[in-house]
């Protein structure tokens, strides 16, 4: 196997919406954005699937070792392989590359956040800098965009946070701030036990809300001279929102499930968009 097919598996197995946004690109930077994809699965999956913490830092030192070796020139690994002849083509950086692991680890030190600003931290770590890759790999070529893709990490972020709750919570986590549990008295036991409320449903929809403004900042910020390039990232939007009105329309019913569209409805949304070329409404 490649270290291209590598990567192509780790994407295509994973279901996630980002993998219907590729397929409209050309092969070099399809390559380019599914690496960028199975690095931050593999850091991820070290978080996610490893019991012991100890072992999960060790781990990710290694994913930064291995992050210096791809600099180097002597990557091991199947995606560091295929992420090199990208590099310069796509302005991929080290920098970025160990902020996305340097956000992994915060998963490992902590498991509550005081306010937005810490948790804005952690979304900038895990998603923005991975949205500002992503909109450079699609073909960025003005300085605004980068605004709009780093707008957009984080409203996928939060997305994900929205529709994750309950999971999180049976990890021990949860990413929704202390400031706003204690605005709508939405105890964190009651998260914990699954416990579902009109307190909560209002605290969702204030989450929802702030997702939907990180939308709309990103869709402000991008130049009409770029909007033809991010289309992928438009398409993900367009998924991704769909996805939140979804959440909203089952009444923030997150504790004890988990939302998602059916293939067929994300690839029918990424058609569309495609097509348009245009944001999603939110």
């Amino acid at each position: 196997m490649t270290p291209d097919q590598y990567c192509q598996d780790k994407a295509a197995r994973s279901g996630s919406s980002f993998y219907y946004s590729f397929l409209f690109l050309p092969s070099p930077r399809r390559r380019a954005i599914t690496a960028l994809y199975a690095f931050c699965r593999e850091v991820d999956d070290v978080v996610d699937e490893t019991g012991d913490p100890q072992v999960a830092r060790a781990k990710l030192d290694w994913w930064r070792a291995e992050i210096e070796r791809l600099f180097a020139g002597d990557p091991q690994h199947p995606v560091t392989r295929a992420l090199q002849p990208h590099l310069q083509a796509c302005s991929i950086g080290r920098r970025q590359l160990l902020e996305i692991v340097d956000g992994m680890q915060m998963d490992l030190d902590q498991n509550r956040y005081l306010d937005f600003e810490g948790l804005k931290l952690y979304c900038h770590r895990v998603a923005g800098v991975v949205g500002e890759l992503a909109a450079s790999i699609f073909g960025a070529t003005l300085p605004g965009t980068r605004d709009y893709a780093h707008e957009l990490g984080l409203a996928f972020q939060l997305t994900n946070i929205i529709r994750d709750v309950g999971e999180d919570a049976r990890k021990g986590r949860i990413y929704l701030p202390i400031e706003d549990l204690q605005r709508f008295e939405v105890p964190a036991h009651e998260i914990l036990a699954a416990k579902h409320s009109e307190r909560f449903a209002a605290l969702m929809k204030f989450e929802a809300d702030r997702a939907r403004e990180h939308y709309r900042r990103a869709f402000a910020a991008l130049p009409e001279a770029d909007r033809r390039a991010q289309r992928p990232g438009l398409i993900m939007a367009a998924i991704y929102a769909t996805l939140l009105a979804e959440i909203e329309r089952d009444g923030f019913l997150v504790l004890d499930r988990r939302t998602s569209l059916t293939p067929i409805r994300k690839l029918w949304l990424a058609w569309r968009t495609f097509v348009a070329g245009r944001p999603p409404a939110v």
